[in-house]
């Protein structure tokens, strides 16, 4: 059970007084507000593609000119350092959860038209990384009961509250529920978006009124197939729900892709919508990146055979410009088709080619890829670890990238590949199919089936021989749109459609 906290140390602080005062709102003009409730972001902290999504979409919306767009995360002790210090301190309130009375300090920060809330309790926050623990229910259920309290004190009520995942679910639920009554509340238009239908929040309904603080007449919502679902509940709670491309948006009305939550999508199609994820697409810019052995551009490619020199090198792999190298950078797990990696891995091995893993995941794919490394040293470099800089290194070294999951809700690797002229070759899944086009920015298969996938990687490799036909198709992915520009303006046409 969770016991009261004491007040956790501060960073340094800018406010005058740490006394609970309302923070002056300052009004935008003809802007809607939205505010996206979310556990993670860009570039504070991330642990996958969620956080690169919040950091880059409220960016993109912000940068509109039409929306006051803000934040709210946790005050994760992970957080960089370097951010940290200079959070500004705006003062504390206390928020109950059923029977408990929770610190909740309350920083900000602002960054590229966007203003960042971060809450802060020492008893849930203050440990390694963001998820993964006994009392994740409990934990997230504090901060989404503080998203909706620290509206009066930073006088913000958003036009649209933007809850992404079931980290966020429980801010929609509580909006439609315990906070309905309340005059302010009441225009606030909820969206939730799903990014990964598999972690959908469920506990057992024991924990219903002690925990999460919902009572019997508010049951119904969340409860499905004998348990708590939050995500079910958020679903059921907003005006609309999305998720991050449109192919996925289909996929999970189908038992196949949705984990037991079928009928609740199928029941709710009519406010179902998928929406493309888009990359920062100046973070990621062979012209720019720092992280880059050499730079080089889609007009001029020709020190991408450095940066794939000076990678076979750091891998210690023999150095061969004519024998292409595929990639994989991703989760070591089964649902980004590993099962079929290993299927066909000795036999694709017998081939002229190299290939290069990075991530961590499962014990089972780490050893196995760490075993054919040693097996195979001269053809396989297996980096079972969690690097940005070599991740970097791999896309711009690399010929031809492979991702062929079995279920993929949108996918960054992919794009991230094509903008450094890897050509990726996915299976149509998710935003798989939608971002890839067979031969006009990658190739693509259709069944999850190895031996189709091994088909179409060699047709890459036999096509990766003639150069000049490579180097369009090169300059195609490297050139394809994947900005938030696009998907910024779909989100707005969502935002705007809602508020009606």
């Amino acid at each position: 059970m969770a016991t009261k906290t004491t007040q956790t140390a501060k960073p340094k602080k800018t406010a005058t007084d740490s006394s609970p005062k309302k923070v002056k709102e300052v009004k935008s003009l003809n802007k809607k507000k939205i505010l996206f409730v979310a556990s993670e972001s860009t570039p504070f902290i991330a642990t996958g593609g969620l956080a690169e999504v919040i950091g880059s979409l409220s960016k993109a919306l912000a940068a509109s000119g039409k929306f006051d767009v803000r934040v709210v995360i946790p005050l994760f002790s992970d957080i960089k350092k370097e951010y940290k210090d200079k959070f500004t301190y705006l003062g504390n309130i206390y928020v109950h959860l059923a029977w408990r009375n929770q610190y909740c300090g309350i920083f900000s920060y602002e960054k590229e038209g966007v203003t960042f809330y971060f809450i802060d309790n020492e008893f849930y926050f203050k440990r390694p990384g963001c998820y993964g623990y006994y009392d994740d229910g409990e934990r997230f259920a504090f901060f989404s009961r503080s998203v909706l309290e620290i509206m009066p004190f930073l006088n913000f009520y958003p036009d649209v509250m933007h809850c992404h995942d079931w980290q966020a679910a429980l801010a929609a639920i509580y909006l439609k529920t315990n906070y309905c009554f309340r005059e302010e509340y009441q225009y606030i238009r909820a969206l939730f978006t799903i990014h990964n239908i598999e972690y959908q929040g469920q506990y057992s309904l024991d924990l219903l009124c002690d925990l999460f603080d919902i009572y019997g007449h508010y049951k119904y919502l969340v409860e499905y197939n004998n348990s708590i679902n939050l995500m079910k509940g958020a679903i059921e709670c907003c005006e609309r729900f999305s998720t991050v491309s449109p192919r996925y948006a289909q996929e999970i009305k189908d038992p196949y892709f949705a984990h037991g939550l079928d009928a609740i999508i199928r029941k709710n199609e009519f406010k179902l919508r998928g929406i493309l994820n888009g990359i920062d697409d100046i973070g990621y810019n062979c012209e720019l990146d720092e992280h880059l052995f050499a730079n080089f551009s889609p007009n001029d490619f020709s020190n991408k055979a450095v940066c794939k020199k000076e990678l076979q090198k750091l891998l210690n792999l023999p150095q061969k410009p004519e024998t292409p190298i595929i990639s994989m950078v991703t989760r070591l797990v089964s649902h980004k088709g590993l099962d079929l990696v290993t299927n066909i891995l000795e036999e694709l091995l017998q081939d002229d080619v190299q290939v290069v893993i990075l991530g961590t995941g499962d014990a089972h794919f780490e050893g196995f890829f760490s075993g054919m490394a040693k097996k195979y040293p001269d053809k396989l470099s297996a980096n079972i670890a969690f690097n940005g800089d070599l991740s970097r290194k791999i896309y711009s070294g690399s010929d031809i990238f492979l991702m062929p999951s079995k279920s993929e809700p949108c996918g960054l690797s992919q794009m991230i590949a094509c903008r450094y002229g890897t050509v990726p070759v996915v299976r149509e899944a998710g935003g798989l199919y939608d971002s890839i086009k067979p031969l006009e920015n990658g190739y693509t298969f259709t069944n999850f089936n190895a031996h189709d996938m091994l088909f179409v990687i060699r047709e890459a490799m036999s096509d990766y021989k003639n150069k000049s036909e490579w180097a369009k198709l090169m300059y195609r992915a490297a050139t394809t749109d994947f900005s938030w520009n696009h998907s910024a303006k779909e989100y707005e046409a969502l935002y705007m459609d809602m508020l009606k």
